[in-house]
């Protein structure tokens, strides 16, 4: 069973984890916010430790394939 799906009548298309309409982008947003793991299977019961990790993983693949342009701040 693939564990990330997008379907345009899903959350207008973004990536979901499957049988969810929990967003990959949800899933770093929170990381990002200092917010673990274990908290987030608390706040949303239909998530499961492997959906977190496959949201991870397919972030880490869609960056694998991006240019990333690395920016630089001018000093003033």
């Amino acid at each position: 069973m693939q564990k990330i799906v997008s379907d345009p009548k899903i959350m207008m298309g973004k990536p979901v984890i499957s049988g969810t309409r929990i967003t990959v982008e949800l899933i770093l947003e929170k990381l990002a916010a200092g917010e673990t793991p274990e908290q987030m299977l608390e706040a949303h019961p239909r998530l499961t430790d492997e959906g977190i990790k496959a949201a991870l993983a397919f972030a880490a693949q869609a960056l694998r394939y991006d240019v990333v342009y690395p920016t630089i701040e001018k000093a003033s």
